[in-house]
């Protein structure tokens, strides 16, 4: 978008300062964000929520100002400007509403900007490792007692495996002969991995492990660190809804552990880093560890393979669909992808013994 337009809408908040640059802020794979810098300080984040992913923005914007809100009543004992940079704080319109529809380009929300925050797209070391475990362990823990039913699902079926093979089985049926061809080895590791990749689904619906309010994207680069890298606020909190904790463990060890960026080609350099394992769960278990049920602690081994593979399976079902889904930055990003993350889930397999160890002890 051109700078005129991204002001307008930036104009329909109640923001400080004067409209002075912007920058998009690239990382992700859905929405379309960017840093609005003003005159003065403070600065914000302005995103535009990707209406055809998520069926129901007011719903989902509605999600995270609530969740947010629950977040600072924990940090009260702080002050304002601390509390600040420890949770995402939502700007509300000129009009009081917590977002702004523009006729053409769809739904819009503000945040303020985190000064002095760094991310990580990848973990350089066992320190970020470990703040990143406790951070993502502590929003876990201070929304554990928020009402779960007061949230929406943003995305029906995010992480629901017999959803997931039902687009994958779909997509098999309909994709063309060229690329099933090309993803022959995916396909079969993916017809393989049926049984065990219902575990989870079959424990949650059995009532066997509890619903509580998870994040949905707990990727390291969804966690802002201080300048001493130590562990600051939780992010991008456009997927916070009802789930279990496994998902959110897995998806935080599958970015954390990957030796190498998801879409790495060179398949040789894709490795499960266990030493990470080992300081990611430290952190984590210290902050939300006692509130785990003995069933939850048990499957958090499970909960990193089933995401690691529903990952691959998601990336794998939309280069089938012919890219649909994600952004692709060439013809064969999502299948790149795919291998990617089944590389990393094979790695893991082969250490999923010494992994399990770690967990019961940590």
């Amino acid at each position: 978008m051109n700078q005129e337009a991204l002001k307008h809408i930036f104009d329909q908040f109640q923001h400080e300062g004067e409209f002075s640059s912007f920058s998009e802020l690239a990382s992700g794979h859905i929405n379309d964000t960017y840093l609005i810098k003003t005159v003065d300080r403070p600065h914000y984040v302005l995103q535009r929520i990707n209406h055809g992913v998520f069926p129901n923005v007011p719903g989902l914007i509605n999600n995270k100002v609530s969740v947010s809100a629950h977040l600072k009543t924990k940090l009260s004992h702080l002050p304002k400007v601390e509390q600040e940079r420890r949770v995402l704080s939502f700007i509300s319109t000129v009009d009081g509403k917590p977002f702004y529809e523009d006729v053409q380009t769809g739904y819009w929300n503000l945040t303020q900007f985190i000064d002095d925050s760094v991310t990580f797209e990848r973990v350089v070391d066992d320190e970020i490792a470990y703040e990143g475990g406790k951070l993502f362990g502590e929003f876990l823990n201070q929304t554990g007692d928020f009402k779960v039913n007061d949230l929406i699902e943003v995305i029906p079926n995010f992480h629901d495996m017999s959803f997931r093979y039902k687009q994958f089985d779909e997509a098999l049926q309909g994709a063309s002969v060229e690329r099933k061809a090309e993803a022959k080895d995916c396909i079969v590791l993916v017809e393989a991995s049926r049984e065990e990749m219902h575990i989870l689904q079959m424990l949650k619906e059995f009532g066997a492990i509890p619903t509580r309010v998870t994040h949905n994207d707990t990727k390291i680069s969804n966690a802002l660190f201080d300048k001493n890298n130590k562990g600051l606020c939780v992010i991008d909190t456009d997927t916070v809804m009802p789930g279990i904790i496994h998902y959110d463990f897995g998806d935080a060890i599958r970015t954390i552990c990957n030796t190498a960026a998801e879409d790495e080609t060179d398949l040789d350099l894709v490795n499960f880093n266990i030493d990470y394992y080992k300081s990611y769960v430290k952190g984590f278990l210290e902050t939300v560890g006692e509130s785990l049920t003995p069933t939850e602690l048990e499957y958090l081994p499970l909960g990193a393979k089933s995401i690691i593979f529903i990952m691959g399976l998601r990336f794998l079902t939309d280069f089938l669909n012919d890219d649909i889904y994600y952004k692709a930055a060439y013809s064969h990003h999502n299948l790149d992808r795919a291998k990617n993350q089944f590389k990393l889930l094979e790695s893991y397999a082969k250490q999923y013994d010494e992994v399990k160890q770690i967990t019961k002890l940590a």
